[in-house]
């Protein structure tokens, strides 16, 4: 501890590389607490005394609870269990010699109660938002939000993101469905963006997840630069397996979603006929 304390005090910048080491996930290695474990979480309690930016490296085999990090860290890259050139890529993105693009395939939740958690989970009998707190499906002490959902990520720059406009808000049949938001580099630097499609059904003859992730594509921008990204959509992307196990889709009201990350999205509502 002392050691580390007094390298940061020469520092400009404060690097700090903690997280799980290969034995702690994987077969046979679950765990109770998955927060960084105490001793080097002391240690970063320690180094943000110095009031110095402090990027945390992050190595992990799954998602962690990092409440304490999210607030008290300037930056965390998250390095999972990387490979021999490890080295090498984690210094070009430190030192902005490559903009990171990376997206969350897995959802962090704020405290291990909230597990299991995940984007495209199903609908509660109670709603979330709305009614007297006793009759909604929420913690008393803590939001049920993630901490990061499934498919946040950011980089040296950010993007933003228009409403969605579709090509029809009526279709039947095989008809297809053309749905655009227009992307915009609004930072200082060229980056990359992963632009997320979701669908969900709202009613259905059995219950559905809230949504599902449909399609994606990565798109680089120079700063200030924009550019229309859009999604064809069939009845192929509907079909979900009913009671009788046919892989069909049925009428009705879908909800189409496009945006940076499972939660952060815009949408735009169209009934789609038999």
């Amino acid at each position: 501890m002392k050691e580390a304390v007094d390298a940061a005090k020469k520092s400009d910048v404060i690097v700090a590389v903690v997280g799980e080491s290969q034995s702690m996930s994987g077969e046979s290695s679950s765990r109770s607490d998955i927060d960084i474990p105490e001793s080097q979480k002391n240690m970063l309690k320690e180094l943000s005394k110095l009031g110095k930016p402090m990027v945390i490296v992050l190595f992990n085999g799954r998602p962690l609870t990092l409440t304490w990090e999210d607030k008290h860290a300037n930056a965390i890259l998250d390095v999972w269990a990387p490979g021999t050139e490890a080295g090498n890529a984690i210094a070009d993105v430190l030192f902005g010699d490559y903009n990171p693009a990376g997206k969350l395939t897995a959802t962090f939740p704020r405290s291990v109660g909230q597990i299991p958690i995940y984007y495209n989970h199903k609908n509660t009998g109670r709603p979330y938002k709305g009614g007297p707190s006793k009759f909604r499906s929420n913690y008393l002490d803590i939001s049920n939000d993630p901490l990061y959902p499934f498919g946040y990520g950011l980089s040296y720059t950010t993007f933003n993101y228009s409403a969605v406009s579709v090509s029809k808000t009526k279709l039947k049949g095989n008809e297809t469905l053309k749905a655009t938001v227009t992307v915009t580099n609004t930072g200082k630097y060229a980056g990359e963006e992963v632009v997320q499609l979701y669908i969900s059904d709202p009613v259905a003859s059995i219950s559905r997840s809230v949504k599902e992730l449909k399609g994606y594509q990565k798109i680089s921008l120079q700063p200030g630069a924009s550019k229309q990204v859009s999604f064809t959509i069939t009845p192929e992307q509907l079909k979900f397996y009913n009671t009788q196990l046919k892989y069909d889709w049925e009428a009705g009201e879908f909800v189409v979603e496009i945006g940076t990350n499972s939660a952060d999205t815009h949408n735009a509502s169209v009934w789609w006929a038999k």
